[in-house]
């Protein structure tokens, strides 16, 4: 593993800038897992609480499983395609006021140089370079002006890890009903072996965010359970208390 000195070189800076930066589906995955993971154990709590038959949670949760969570993928797949439509847009618009108003962009470089510091013959030549070339004034603009990172996700990406992660943090808490309907008696109490395989799947994605951000594992994966937990002990108590209208 190269050390951090090495990943410093000259050869090696030009070789990562070089690069163009990708973007993260992290929060998509995490968001779909989550998700999956408390909808469809509320309703297996739900259903469980309101003490129905076996092979109603597992309808119901697979029913869940495949609309809620395409549902989700889509509402993602069309939040960011509305992202990147936006972000378009905007380019446009400061590709036309690069034109029209060529004057007053080369003012808005200058300001927002010289509140980096930037002053004189030193804010003057920035000013310059940047503004030759108009793609490259364009981009500076999109960035320091509208706040545009430089990666711009992928809308099929992004509602494919959605899905994806729904799907399999999604199934845990299902899984269980799905076993003892298949093997009768092998399975004592699938209602908490399906608490304990949800409990699972929110450390999981607890631990996976963790090992990304920087962040402790056993805070992510317990701050990811609470939350998850919570949610599912509603379900748990509404179904509880429905359970003579069932």
């Amino acid at each position: 593993m190269p050390s951090l000195a090495d990943e410093h070189t000259a050869k090696a800076v030009a070789a990562r800038l070089d690069r163009a930066p990708s973007p993260s589906y992290l929060r998509d995955f995490i968001y779909g897992g989550v998700d999956g993971a408390v909808t469809t154990f509320a309703v297996v709590a739900g259903v469980a609480g309101a003490d129905l038959d076996e092979k109603v949670v597992i309808i119901l949760g697979g029913a869940n499983l495949i609309a809620d969570g395409f549902s989700m993928a889509v509402s993602n797949f069309l939040g960011s395609r509305a992202e990147r439509q936006q972000r378009e847009k905007a380019r446009r618009e400061e590709e036309r006021q690069i034109r029209l108003v060529p004057d007053g962009e080369r003012e808005e470089i200058r300001q927002i140089f010289a509140a980096k510091g930037f002053e004189g013959r030193d804010l003057e030549r920035v000013v310059d370079v940047i503004t030759a070339d108009d793609d490259r004034w364009a981009d500076t603009m999109m960035c320091e002006e509208l706040g545009f990172g430089a990666t711009e996700p992928n809308e099929f990406r992004a509602a494919f890890a959605t899905f994806a992660a729904f799907l399999l943090i999604g199934f845990l808490p299902v899984i269980t009903f799905v076993y003892d309907l298949a093997a009768p008696g092998h399975l004592g109490h699938a209602f908490a072996w399906s608490a304990l395989m949800t409990a699972v799947g929110f450390l999981a994605v607890g631990a996976l965010k963790a090992r990304f951000v920087d962040q402790s594992r056993w805070r992510s994966s317990l701050e990811t359970l609470t939350v998850g937990g919570l949610a599912a002990a509603l379900a748990y108590a509404a179904g509880a208390l429905l359970q003579g209208i069932a």
